[in-house]
């Protein structure tokens, strides 16, 4: 029996307040989780993620996160081995991923981030499902490999990156880790700070030496990052050495959608309409793919092209209708040139001028 008869009655009540504030806490939970629900519930259908896109967003996301934790953390392990930190050093070689706190904290939310991942995840998954075409002659070498062997330097140099930063982007997901997160630059230095800021938090009290490890660290991190050598990067420049010319421009296209190149696809497109890989990319994916048609007119390409790029995109992507596209071919062709440059025309304004004219065009009251 305790000596002290007070004990267990303090115990027990300190049980029973845990108790009270985790049935609150449980309350406030499920009624988060009923507005979840609604919310997911009226979400229009497509505007709701397929399976494979939110599979495949889940595994970029985790990559990238698992990518840059790796570096960061590799490093700032060496500078505190170096500085003696010896407590510091086992603390922070946690193998723990630190994913979940910073899907929990919400940082992973960020619209610029999200919207280019479920890009690249729907520009892969829209390369990767484009109908195989054997090529008219066997012995012919696909598009990019006779670049390769392009008597300019120039153009045989741009279709060597592409070929190594496709290798590069390809083959690192096999190992769990990617080896380089090939995002735009703005966001690769946001989540190398994010992942840096999680790191010291989950190690918990590092003081100074953990502070400075942690913060070189992620500076090598952002020093040795270049992001022309992106795999969009490397396709717009090669788009521009080769610099395909009308005549040229309509074979290239639907020969790159063949070999199942859809980066460089629309590389192609961006250089010979003028606008960002990132506004071309846009144009590609919607599946509506109005602006499509208008920038394939717009670029003068004929009926044949433009139904076997047509064909090549329903075929791949699930949400575009094949009997709808063949219905509105004649409708396509019937639009001149000039009349489709001029619709486009805002496409080649600056983007931060064409984001403000949208966000005004959100945010005007309804008549």
């Amino acid at each position: 029996m305790s000596d002290n008869p007070v004990e267990p009655r303090d115990s027990q009540a300190a049980g029973a307040d845990k108790l009270l504030a985790r049935a609150a806490a449980a309350e406030v939970r499920a009624y988060r989780g009923l507005t979840v629900a609604i919310d997911d519930f009226f979400l229009p259908e497509d505007a709701r993620l397929d399976e494979r896109t939110r599979s495949g967003l889940a595994g970029l996301l985790r990559g990238l996160v698992e990518t840059v934790e790796g570096e960061v953390r590799e490093h700032a392990v060496r500078l505190l081995h170096g500085r003696g930190e010896s407590a510091l050093v086992v603390a922070l070689n946690d193998p723990s991923s630190i994913l979940a706190r910073l899907w929990q904290s919400g940082l992973l939310r960020d619209p610029e981030l999200m919207a280019e991942l479920v890009a690249r995840v729907r520009q892969e998954l829209l390369g990767g499902a484009l109908p195989m075409h054997a090529p008219d002659d066997p012995e012919r070498p696909s598009l990019i490999n006779r670049f390769v062997q392009h008597p300019d330097r120039v153009v045989a140099a741009g279709a060597m990156a592409v070929l190594i930063a496709e290798s590069r982007r390809r083959g690192s997901p096999d190992a769990g880790q990617f080896t380089r997160t090939d995002l735009p630059a703005e966001l690769h230095h946001r989540l190398v700070w994010w992942v840096a800021a999680a790191l010291r938090e989950r190690v918990g009290e590092g003081g100074d030496a953990l502070d400075r490890a942690l913060s070189e660290s992620a500076q090598r991190s952002l020093a040795a990052y270049d992001e022309g050598d992106r795999l969009e990067a490397t396709a717009m420049r090669f788009a521009a050495a080769i610099d395909a010319q009308p005549q040229e421009l309509p074979g290239l296209l639907v020969e790159s959608l063949a070999d199942r190149r859809i980066v460089l696809f629309i590389a192609l497109l961006g250089h010979a309409l003028g606008v960002s890989y990132a506004l071309a990319r846009e144009i590609v994916l919607d599946p509506a793919a109005d602006r499509l048609w208008l920038a394939l007119r717009a670029l003068d390409l004929g009926r044949e092209s433009v139904a076997q790029i047509g064909y090549a995109m329903c075929e791949a992507d699930p949400r575009r209708d094949l009997e709808a596209f063949a219905d509105t071919l004649d409708a396509i062709t019937q639009v001149s040139a000039v009349a489709a440059r001029e619709a486009l025309a805002p496409l080649r304004l600056h983007p931060d001028y064409r984001a403000a004219v949208v966000a005004l065009a959100r945010s005007a009251p309804s008549e």
